[in-house]
């Protein structure tokens, strides 16, 4: 665990600066204290947005192999640290060891991508001669920042999307000021002191914690016209209502489903995958498992199958390398999800397994003949509760996917190839996972959601099209 007496420093203007107030960051687990961090001061909040928009025009002169070199370097510290964040990043967040590990891995292969592509991040000639008017022209199509960015990252993955708003930026030549989470910055302040060993412009990467108070100067700031936001529908919209003018990125959260097609006979995998993938960080990603979907002929088989190996997943201290499920991110939310279990137990629901809060731990659970207007149904729990119904028809099981104001991923069993590029075409999500859980995602696809999961994509490629716009050069008498 990180000492408690380590205070963790900001990075503005492309220095670790330690002044403003110092405040404890605690354990969700044990409460803890993991470790201090300095709040950025009221006073220098102009002093942030200045510094990222005063490094527009060296940002984006830089050269891609000076990008590349940054990012390739970022990647390859934080590969020789690798522990030292998974330390932290169970420290803060309570995610159990093993899933902080996986994190890290991907944080190093996300800033590896971002070096690739910008290496790649090239543009296109367009022959015009394919009218007589335009004969003689060509144009040159390459893609420029729309300015300085605001990202905004959330507590559930305090490496992997600050990395997911921080690479695509460097390797677009955008600057970028991250907010990160309030309850988990040290992640992102440890980030930050390697990035100030590279030779990026000053201002090109700001991270600073900044009090909730002082969140509208920085997002109705016309300096800053791009905001690339993870979280919460309610704060995401939010957002969009103080500055509707400004470009987004907003990935918003779901209720992801699982579909178990008739053909699918492998039931013990299935059963497998989604209880992990319910519960993995307690069930606090947006993509966790919510709802499954199984044929009522392997209804009663599947759900037997399923409850065992929820039933034997290892909880409780999250620093243990065996512990799958830790805690939630605090007590507030252990309570608000028993509540939700409460609710819908109180509208006809029944527990199979699970259902009971120790503190910041809420035990896995399943539940069955759960009423649609029940939020374990048709909210995100964002906590490890999983609900399980029988269908008829696969016709009936893509209407109930569909029936929901979500639509981030949702995966579909089967082996059947029409079945699958049906799913693909009927499913109103930003992706569909055949023959695994809702909750994969490589870090280079294109990754976001319909409906109110958000607008935009992140992947690298994607977001660095959403950080840039198109412009377009036309060369004139030419010999083609």
């Amino acid at each position: 665990m990180t000492p408690k007496s380590r205070s963790y420093p900001y990075l503005l203007d492309g220095k670790l600066q330690r002044a403003g107030k110092l405040s404890d960051v605690t354990n969700p687990y044990d409460g803890s204290v993991v470790g201090r961090y300095y709040k950025l001061p009221p006073s220098s909040v102009e002093t942030a947005i200045a510094s990222t928009a005063a490094a527009s025009a060296a940002a984006q002169a830089l050269p891609a192999y000076a990008r590349a070199a940054a990012l390739l370097h970022i990647s390859q510290q934080i590969e020789k640290r690798a522990e030292e964040f998974a330390q932290l990043i169970t420290a803060e967040n309570g995610k159990p060891v093993m899933w902080s590990r996986g994190e890290v891995t991907r944080a190093i292969s996300t800033f590896r991508w971002a070096a690739e592509e910008s290496r790649r991040f090239s543009g296109e000639l367009q022959r015009l001669d394919t009218e007589a008017s335009a004969t003689g022209r060509m144009a040159v199509v390459r893609r420029f920042p729309r300015g300085p960015i605001l990202g905004i990252s959330p507590f559930n993955f305090p490496l992997n999307l600050v990395a997911h708003k921080i690479a695509p930026a460097i390797a677009a030549g955008a600057p970028i000021l991250l907010k990160p989470a309030g309850s988990t910055p040290l992640t992102a302040m440890l980030l930050g002191s390697i990035i100030a060993e590279t030779d990026l412009p000053a201002g090109m990467v700001n991270i600073v914690a900044i009090p909730g108070s002082e969140m509208d100067e920085l997002v109705t700031d016309p300096r800053l016209p791009v905001i690339t936001f993870t979280g919460s529908g309610a704060v995401g919209h939010g957002l969009l209502d103080k500055a509707p003018r400004k470009h987004h990125t907003l990935e918003l959260g779901g209720n992801a489903a699982a579909v178990i097609a008739p053909d699918w006979d492998d039931l013990d995998r299935a059963a497998d995958r989604l209880a992990t993938f319910a519960n993995y960080q307690a069930g606090q990603s947006c993509i966790a498992v919510q709802r499954i979907y199984v044929h009522r002929s392997q209804y009663d088989a599947f759900l037997k199958v399923l409850t065992k190996k929820i039933k034997a997943l290892k909880t409780g201290d999250p620093t243990l390398d065996a512990t799958v499920v830790g805690p939630v991110i605090d007590e507030g939310e252990a309570v608000r999800i028993i509540d939700w279990i409460g609710e819908a137990k109180k509208a006809g629901a029944k527990v199979v397994t699970g259902g009971r809060r120790r503190g910041t731990s809420v035990s896995p659970t399943i539940m069955i003949d759960v009423p649609k207007t029940a939020k374990v149904s048709n909210d995100e729990v964002f906590g490890p509760v999983l609900t399980v119904k029988p269908y008829r028809t696969l016709d009936e099981a893509f209407r109930w996917v569909n029936d929901s104001r979500y639509g981030l991923q949702a995966g579909v069993f089967t082996t059947d190839v029409q079945t699958a590029f049906r799913a693909h075409r009927e499913l109103q999500v930003g992706g569909v996972i055949v023959g695994d859980v809702p909750s994969f995602r490589a870090d280079q696809m294109p990754y976001g959601g319909w409906k109110e999961s958000g607008v935009g994509r992140e992947g690298i490629a994607s977001a660095m099209e959403d950080y840039t716009e198109a412009r377009v050069m036309v060369l004139t008498g030419l010999d083609l």
